[in-house]
């Protein structure tokens, strides 16, 4: 391969990871800010699994500098001797239209929804004693096995969810949620963050 070409895939490549590094950066600094945990998702994943990306892109720019800087050692030590124009007008729109593209792709996260999957919950820590039966809650359970299971009384599922006091514990969920049109999710950001009274 020549060597002008393996400069160019070289700092095309620095330029790709450069671009998905500062996007990724402003990510996690604005949309998906300390705090957000696992509620707060863009393109299903959480600040965590963003921190990651994050991470790898930034130790792919950094192998991808250290190529760039060995390829133009020489150029580095005798200063700028100049550069090869494009031959092409054809070829530097198409680059132009390449530039374009994959500016798109990385700035489109910044401009994707934020999928909150958690309701209204925003405090996750309330979560850590449940956070186990949370996802075995299902309709075939009834109120008296969901305190069993939780520890969270009966009443306070009857309140927050707007139940006549009268419900029976033996009525399974299921059943309640055919009649009273609440969601299962429901149930279990109750169950989270619930907190028991001294």
């Amino acid at each position: 391969m020549k060597r002008s070409r393996k400069n160019f895939i070289t700092d095309s490549l620095a330029f790709v990871l450069f671009l998905f590094l500062v996007t990724t950066g402003v990510l996690l600094h604005y949309l998906l800010p300390p705090g957000s945990g696992h509620s707060s998702t863009i393109w299903g994943l959480g600040r965590h699994d963003w921190g990651d990306i994050h991470f790898y892109i930034a130790i792919g720019f950094l192998g991808i500098l250290v190529i760039h800087l060995f390829l133009h050692w020489n150029w580095i030590v005798n200063l700028i001797k100049g550069r090869k124009k494009i031959a092409s007008g054809r070829r530097a729109l198409l680059g132009f239209v390449a530039v374009l593209a994959i500016a798109a792709l990385a700035v489109s996260p910044l401009l994707s929804p934020i999928e909150n999957s958690e309701g209204n919950r925003t405090e996750e820590n309330h979560q850590m004693h449940t956070s186990e039966a949370e996802s075995d809650i299902d309709g075939s359970m009834t109120l008296s096995e969901l305190r069993d299971k939780t520890g969270v009384p009966v009443s306070y599922i009857l309140a927050e969810l707007g139940l006549p006091e009268t419900t029976s514990a033996e009525t399974k969920l299921g059943k309640l949620r055919n009649q009273y049109g609440f969601e299962m999710d429901r149930v279990r950001v109750l169950v989270a963050k619930y907190e028991p009274t001294n």
